[in-house]
């Protein structure tokens, strides 16, 4: 994919890494890039069934690298061309709803798959927006974690409204937006910015994707769908959409290899999806 972000499949589980340990994983233009081409990539592969999101070296994603986003105003400046590089983090695509950099954290919640972010050392800014993409945060008691945009005089622009209003309260939200104060592991799951606790947070996520991935991926996948689309969808959108997903499972061939399975009491195997 990119050598800011690593990729290997093993098991039907994607395990990805962003990789720019010497910069605690910061975001630059390349780290925007790899992660919305990756997470692109992992969405039409058939055969990942989860996914699971971390970082390489001593943190998760420490946010955006300011030192690069400057450079890119100063080349503006003087003509060369990177301000237009800064101004792309902006950009939209066609008709896709969110611009390049909100994209870097919403398309972990817009492929079909479920993805675990395994979170440790800091997630800061963008880093917790990215965190925020996943549909199941593991963190290890001492990772970090902050809305820290409004420290350099910025709101949070990664898709984090789309995000954070799913986890936790919207006074808890305006607080942490508004102050940038720093939450430990701990505090983040009373919050509800993670889902749980665990000393090592990659081998959980890992176990648990594994755990996923031996599930119909048909129904995964339609469960990922049905609670993104219909949580904060009208009553009557919500059961239509519950029906009709349903209406695709039932004696669907990895349907009726579940059922087999469990009457059977044997492991499934399941198809990939088309």
């Amino acid at each position: 994919m990119s050598e800011r972000v690593t990729v290997s499949v093993d098991g039907g589980v994607a395990d990805v890494k962003l990789n720019r340990p010497d910069k605690m994983n910061a975001l630059d233009q390349a780290m925007f890039r790899a992660l919305v081409d990756t997470g692109r990539a992992l969405g039409r592969e058939r055969a990942v069934r989860a996914i699971v999101l971390s970082g390489e070296g001593r943190a998760f994603c420490a946010g955006l690298d300011f030192a690069s986003f400057m450079a890119m105003r100063g080349d503006e400046s003087s003509g060369s061309g990177g301000g237009a590089a800064a101004g792309d983090l902006l950009a939209r695509r066609g008709e896709e709803p969110a611009n390049f950099a909100q994209s870097a954290a919403w398309v972990w919640a817009a492929i079909p798959q479920p993805v675990i972010a395994a979170v440790h050392g800091v997630a800061f800014g963008g880093g917790l927006q990215i965190a925020l993409g996943a549909d199941i945060r593991i963190v290890a008691p001492d990772a970090r974690f902050s809305v820290m945009e409004v420290k350099w005089g910025l709101v949070p622009d990664m898709s984090l409204t789309q995000t954070l209003r799913h986890v936790v309260r919207l006074d808890v939200a305006k607080e942490l937006t508004f102050t940038g104060r720093i939450v430990s592991g701990h505090e983040a799951v009373e919050l509800g910015l993670a889902t749980r606790v665990a000393d090592d947070p990659h081998a959980a996520a890992f176990e648990l994707a594994r755990e996923i991935a031996g599930k119909s991926p048909h129904a995964v996948r339609a469960g990922k769908r049905l609670l993104r689309e219909a949580w904060v969808a009208p009553p009557a959108e919500g059961f239509a959409l519950e029906e009709s997903l349903q209406r695709t499972l039932i004696g669907s061939p990895n349907q009726i290899e579940a059922v087999a399975a469990n009457l059977e009491k044997r492991a499934p195997s399941f198809r990939d999806p088309d």
